[in-house]
């Protein structure tokens, strides 16, 4: 036997629980379990998302109305993600200016009040890619660099691949985390500033028209999230007129591939003469009522179109 001398005892120390981050995120979370079969919701941009404040003044405003559901900007005009992440191209491109410190905790406190909770994305108008990969911008003719509109924002081609598939990856991470929804707004082709000046370095109108380059894109973004409750922003003139307005949006193409369709039917939006109305923007309710009236009817269209096949 050794002597004791030659026993070593090992004194176990107890691992020491590893200090948590305060400023971690939590785990992403599920959907909504019992979402609201009509949704009514309200806009708050990723900044006011970001304050305890605001959050808890939508919680009341919602629990205190009719309203059952909120859309928080994750992406917007600027074409940054509003939250830290790990897609690969946002971060290669530094598209990213946190204003949302912990998303999926925002998802938990929403959904634990039984709110609906909807992930905003600006699209085509996306000043980040383009600062990051002018070569997928629309280009200004006369100028010999990335065309903007006359608010001076950059807008990317709608006919790249790579920013359908880009703006997929952004969707699909949203979606991962528990956002309930993603609503896709700016999906259409630039309007607003010397039309006669952009060069695209993607669509070719000889191929396809404007509206059937949108049509193509809505269906790539249905086969690319199969499943995801998905919501397109139009133009409200879509659900009065049938041609693509110029920019490619024809509110009967987005039909069959988004589970909701929200046309902007501001009343400022609509020409002088509508309805014969001088100012259209004083009689709200008759523009608002004539837009959905309509879109209701070519809903009932469609609907009936796809129960006969």
């Amino acid at each position: 036997t050794a002597s004791q001398e030659d026993v070593v005892v090992e004194k176990k120390i107890p691992e020491q629980a590893k200090p948590i981050d305060p400023k971690a995120d939590i785990e992403p979370q599920k959907k909504l379990e019992t979402p609201p079969s009509v949704i009514k919701a309200i806009y708050s941009s990723a900044w006011s998302a970001s304050s305890a404040k605001k959050i808890n003044y939508f919680i009341d405003l919602i629990k205190t109305t009719e309203v059952n559901a909120i859309m928080v900007d994750i992406k917007d005009y600027t074409g940054n993600l509003s939250y830290k992440n790990d897609i690969e191209l946002v971060n290669k491109y530094g598209a990213i200016e946190v204003k949302i410190p912990k998303p999926n905790a925002l998802i938990k406190k929403l959904h634990d009040e039984g709110i609906y909770v909807i992930a905003r994305m600006a699209v085509f108008q996306d000043p980040a890619l383009v600062k990051a990969r002018p070569d997928l911008a629309l280009q200004s003719i006369s100028k010999n660099k990335p065309w903007t509109d006359y608010k001076e924002i950059s807008w990317v081609d709608t006919s790249s691949k790579e920013v359908w598939d880009y703006n997929i990856a952004i969707a699909k991470d949203a979606l991962s985390r528990g956002f309930d929804e993603v609503n896709f707004d700016y999906i259409r082709f630039a309007s607003d500033g010397n039309m006669a000046d952009i060069r695209y370095p993607f669509y070719n109108s000889k191929l396809q028209t404007k509206r059937q380059e949108m049509n193509s894109f809505f269906k790539y973004l249905r086969e690319n999230l199969p499943g995801a409750k998905l919501s397109a922003d139009l133009f409200g003139y879509t659900t009065l007129l049938q041609d693509d307005l110029g920019i490619g949006q024809h509110i009967d193409d987005a039909m069959p591939y988004f589970d909701y369709i929200a046309p902007m039917v501001y009343p400022s939006h609509y020409n002088k003469g509508f309805n014969g109305h001088a100012n259209p923007a004083n009689f709200p309710y008759d523009v608002v009522y004539t837009s959905m009236f309509s879109a209701q009817l070519r809903l009932n269209a469609f609907n009936k179109s796809t129960t006969t096949i």
